[in-house]
């Protein structure tokens, strides 16, 4: 088992690209996933294990912002969960690539967890504005409903464009399949940084203000749904390309 230092080059060595990435899963969250996989790796942890660390932090987290009254330190406590959590979910995909231990399981527990993670994070916020929030109308209460179709709508057509792209450029051939990839984008880093959950859990530092917190959960509900409706065009448009072509 090699140094930290040694491990941690490795892990830089065996990156997944950073195309369709925001800045902050690039310059954030990726690295600390890095570090957490070094630590990890010399643990003697699993991929899996690392998934199921990172499922404690994040739904201890949401179970949190469900059962506890608001306040400054449940709103500190909240998002340094969710943020630990979230880096954690980058280093189990780490730490699957730099021992080769990866496989169709590890994916699977991965994406279950981190469907869950949508579906309870919104459920928690609405429990919240029904047992804490003193709420201008309940018509407040749809919109964690509203939120939470947007995110797993989005994160459910991503896979399934994912893998039915990779399914149809296969079927195609290898010059299909092993096509090169466009080069990163700055600017579209830049523009997805809404949407990057790791900018969403930021809004849960303001628990402790109902009202703020409030208005940048419907800020960034309104902006989730623009995303949303960009990236069904986008997704639909390229999968019928790779019919056609």
């Amino acid at each position: 088992m090699g140094s930290t230092g040694t491990v941690l080059r490795e892990l830089r060595g065996a990156q997944k690209s950073a195309k369709g990435v925001s800045l902050y899963s690039r310059y954030v969250n990726r690295p600390a996933g890095r570090v957490l996989a070094a630590g990890a790796y010399r643990a003697g942890l699993t991929p899996n294990q690392v998934t199921m660390i990172s499922a404690l932090f994040t739904y201890g987290a949401v179970a949190s912002v469900a059962l506890v009254e608001p306040s400054w330190s449940l709103a500190v406590l909240v998002y340094a969960a969710l943020a630990v959590g979230f880096a954690f979910d980058s280093a189990d995909g780490q730490l699957a690539r730099l021992t080769g231990r990866g496989g169709p399981d590890g994916e699977w527990l991965d994406h279950v967890v981190d469907c869950g993670k949508l579906l309870l994070v919104h459920t928690a916020v609405l429990i919240s504005f029904y047992r804490f929030g003193e709420l201008p109308s309940d018509a407040w209460l749809l919109l964690p409903l509203g939120f939470q179709l947007a995110a797993v709508v989005t994160f459910c057509a991503g896979l399934l464009r994912e893998h039915l792209g990779k399914a149809a450029a296969s079927a195609r051939g290898p010059s299909w399949a092993a096509a090169p990839e466009a080069p990163v984008s700055r600017v579209r880093a830049v523009a997805l940084l809404p949407a990057d959950y790791g900018v969403f859990c930021l809004v849960f530092l303001l628990l402790g203000a109902p009202g703020a917190f409030r208005a940048g959960y419907a800020v960034l509900a309104v902006v989730h749904t623009l995303f949303l409706a960009a990236f069904l065009a986008k997704w639909f448009r390229e999968l019928k390309a790779l019919r056609a072509g």
